[in-house]
């Protein structure tokens, strides 16, 4: 596991970037995950955020993958010309597991107090007939595009990522404050006061320094 270590006064946040293939996420730590979607919506997606999904396998939600693998199957059955995969920035928040099918959350987990819920690999609910894990989170601005994971298309490739980056540094009226990602239609971030200089700081930015 590579860990990324972010120290402020008073507490420390671990931006946990990879985990081993059955380990739970931990409660409100960032992940990278892989969204797979259509190219002809990442214009949208970057621009706007993303939107939840009415319903689903485990109901309503944005669904995301930490395994790249199971998002290059997305969008299901469509020509790899038309598709793309984002790489993404992902708060977790609060995590229930659902490991079984027919769980008494499985549809219902934010009802009951959870930011995402999260399927194991190979736990055996037979609508993943992959084996790989799964999330879903609830609120899109948990969400951040950081990255193009996957596209044919070169030169759109690089295109959709300059874009990406001149979005994510963007440190004007519609960027966090804090971290300088843009926060134009995704909501803006959980901002908070440092223990010690009360100075505001957001979980998304790298190192805060604390002036007291």
């Amino acid at each position: 596991m590579e860990l990324e270590e972010i120290t402020f006064s008073g507490w420390t946040a671990i931006e946990e970037k990879k985990l081993h293939a059955g380990e739970k996420p931990k409660d409100e730590k960032v992940y990278t995950m892989y969204h797979g979607t259509y190219l002809k919506y990442v214009q949208r997606i970057i621009t706007s955020g993303f939107q939840r999904s009415s319903d689903g396998m485990l109901g309503p939600g944005v669904y995301v993958s930490r395994n790249i693998d199971k998002a290059k199957c997305y969008p299901l059955n469509a020509d790899k010309k038309e598709a793309i995969v984002l790489k993404l920035k992902v708060r977790v928040g609060k995590v229930k597991k659902i490991d079984i099918d027919n769980h008494p959350l499985q549809k219902s987990w934010h009802q009951n107090g959870y930011d995402s819920c999260w399927v194991p690999p190979n736990c055996g609910v037979t609508a993943i007939k992959s084996g790989r894990e799964e999330d879903c989170v609830w609120d899109p601005a948990r969400i951040v595009v950081v990255d193009v994971a996957c596209c044919l298309d070169d030169q759109r490739r690089w295109d959709l990522r300059k874009q990406i980056r001149g979005m994510n540094n963007h440190g004007a009226k519609d960027g966090c404050s804090q971290c300088h990602q843009n926060t134009s239609n995704t909501g803006s971030h959980p901002v908070q006061s440092c223990w010690e200089c009360t100075k505001q700081i957001c979980p998304f930015q790298k190192k805060h320094v604390c002036n007291k």
